[in-house]
């Protein structure tokens, strides 16, 4: 790849920016229409498996149907001195997992506010018809202006395509972030990577993953059976609530998650805007539970003045309605006068003898 620095004499590779096992990305030029893109470049030892290329085919094309601003947007695809390469919008930021090797943690609004980015994305492909497969830190990158993006979709998953009984001896994704399920080599599930995602809120909150080992097969084994440490063990200064939210995300079975991305974000908001709220002191609400993320209601800010519609004039309960009074009044007495006019016209015709 060192020789080649023009793709389809378009794209000039100008640097790179990073490297994983299957590809490497460099930001690059587009001669045509002028402006910078990131070129992911499958390995040149890769480029020549079939299943390999088919599977970075299949990227290009899951990424290319998704328009969200939480994702990477995909431009282009193509092939060029034998190798395969996928043209992305260019993020100008830093990935997710840069930033926790630098900082440790994050505050837990900072935490809130990248991960509502992360759910929306992510919560777009699964209404799309997507799993990720592969979430991770490393994996979101981060804008100067604190905007998320999720990138790499290499192993993402059609849910069409997913048979719920599926058994596969290869594990794909990463070992650190990945779900129970996905470590056992069963079907992965939206709620697979609301796992993964549960995985990051963690570390951000604690500086610490979940579940740490020497080896994948250890890693694979603690996911599937061991119990998270409770994070407030790590930082007290976590809300009892929100760790509430992460210790379910991390449940070992998908049902007791949420079952989205989306409803795990809505989730989020829920609790970003009852912690800002001015409230008295009340015993902790339970957060709700997957069925009823739906019907969350949006809780007032305390900048939203509480508006009451003062009563008018006629809805007074002390008002007397004179006026009917008299009317029914007037009803009465002329039923009352129709009695002695009968009686009066009866005995005319029909005199008594």
């Amino acid at each position: 790849m060192a020789d080649v620095t023009l793709l389809n004499d378009r794209y000039r590779l100008e640097e790179p920016l990073g490297s994983g096992g299957m590809a490497v990305v460099h930001r690059a030029r587009d001669l045509m229409l002028e402006r910078d893109v990131a070129i992911k470049v499958l390995r040149e030892d890769f480029s020549q498996n079939p299943d390999f290329r088919e599977r970075f085919r299949q990227e290009a094309r899951a990424a290319a149907n998704l328009t969200h601003p939480n994702i990477v947007t995909v431009h282009d695809f193509g092939f060029d001195e034998e190798h395969l390469f996928i043209v992305m919008e260019y993020v100008p930021g830093t990935d997710l997992k840069t930033f926790l090797k630098r900082r440790g943690r994050f505050s837990v609004d900072e935490t809130i506010s990248l991960m509502v980015q992360a759910c929306a994305g992510v919560g777009y492909a699964h209404r799309a018809g997507l799993v990720h497969c592969d979430i991770k830190p490393q994996n979101m990158l981060i804008t100067p202006d604190q905007r998320l993006k999720v990138v790499d979709f290499g192993i993402a998953r059609a849910l069409a395509t997913i048979n719920p009984e599926e058994k596969s001896e290869i594990v794909w994704g990463s070992p650190q972030y990945f779900s129970p399920e996905q470590a056992a080599g069963e079907a992965p599930s939206p709620a697979s990577d609301v796992y993964s995602l549960g995985v990051i809120v963690y570390e951000m909150l604690t500086g610490q993953l979940p579940f740490s080992a020497d080896n994948t097969k250890e890693l694979a084994r603690m996911h599937r059976q061991a119990m998270a440490r409770a994070p407030r063990e790590l930082n007290s200064s976590i809300p009892p609530p929100l760790e509430q939210i992460t210790l379910k995300v991390l449940s070992k079975e998908p049902s007791a998650r949420y079952r989205t991305a989306d409803q795990l974000g809505r989730v989020l908001i829920t609790f970003r805007q009852q912690s800002s709220a001015v409230t008295t002191v009340a015993p902790p609400h339970p957060f709700p539970s997957p069925e009823a993320v739906d019907h969350v209601q949006p809780a007032r800010t305390p900048s939203e003045p509480l508006r009451v519609r003062p009563l008018a004039p006629q809805e007074n309960p002390l008002d007397i309605d004179w006026i009917t009074i008299g009317l029914g009044l007037l009803a009465l007495i002329a039923v009352g006068g129709l009695v002695p006019f009968c009686l009066w016209v009866y005995f005319v015709y029909n005199p008594p003898t």
